[in-house]
């Protein structure tokens, strides 16, 4: 089974916020600015699929997943 590694392109991000709502143990939102905080680049197991799909439902596409 390979695994997601995540990163964000700060630059890129609208703050929809579509990433901390699908998966907010993985994404969150800078409370200043409102962009994507990375919370956890490697996620658990438990958190693979929310993390694959916050990054698919990201309007900037601002999260691009590796996986290894």
């Amino acid at each position: 089974m390979t695994r997601p590694h995540l990163r964000v392109d700060r630059e890129r991000c609208i703050g929809a916020g579509m990433c901390a709502l699908t998966a907010p143990e993985v994404f969150d939102q800078d409370p200043d600015d409102g962009l994507v905080l990375l919370l956890r680049a490697d996620p658990p197991v438990a958190q693979h699929a929310a993390a694959r799909m916050a990054a698919g439902v990201c309007p900037a596409r601002a999260i691009a997943v590796q996986e290894e």
